[in-house]
């Protein structure tokens, strides 16, 4: 089973489409695999594996990041339903530095985001009961845990649904200025 690179809209940030084996039966599709995501930039070790749900179709999570030395690579995957994922560069000196990208990922395109070191995530619930499973490079570290407010305005991330549901924490989260000039990874 291959993984293609259908787009790299940021230097290392990769929209990866997974390749199905079916019949009558259904079909079969790998989720990760180290050396075949190791050639899109992977860091080939998985310290976590994450599932979430989300009941609510114009739910928003996010936008989250831990700081370096904690920093995570994410493979995001929705293996139900639908989601806007988004991903937002904060890396120091990079060229796209305050820019985001956001495309739909479900169950039914095959789409993973191959999201690196130094970005934001989040995403919005496209349709009720949504589920994601999303690698992560590092383990979950609260002391570096942060994150960007979902609806700052220097960013101005085009959702695509009214939302509906946020969670108290994430809309207490901080503009993209407290970073500054951005995270050294």
């Amino acid at each position: 089973m291959k993984f293609e690179l259908v787009e790299e809209p940021m230097l290392g940030l990769k929209l990866i489409k997974r390749q199905c084996a079916g019949d009558e039966r259904g079909y079969f599709s790998r989720l990760y695999c180290e050396k075949a995501l190791g050639e899109f930039g992977w860091p080939s070790e998985v310290a976590q594996s994450n599932f979430s749900k989300t009941n609510a179709v114009g739910a928003i999570r996010g936008l989250h990041f831990q700081y370096p030395p904690d920093a995570e690579a994410k493979l995001v995957t929705c293996v139900s339903g639908a989601v806007f994922d988004v991903a937002v560069d904060l890396r120091k000196g990079s060229s796209t530095f305050g820019r985001w990208f956001g495309t739909e990922l479900s169950a039914k395109n095959q789409m993973s985001l191959l999201v690196p070191k130094g970005f934001a995530h989040g995403f919005q619930a496209l349709e009720s009961d949504s589920m994601l499973v999303y690698f992560a490079s590092c383990a979950y570290a609260p002391e570096n845990e942060s994150g960007v407010i979902w609806n700052d305005k220097d960013l101005a991330i085009d959702w695509p649904l009214p939302p509906s549901t946020i969670s108290a924490r994430d809309q207490e989260m901080p503009p993209l200025k407290s970073i500054g000039d951005g995270i050294k990874v």
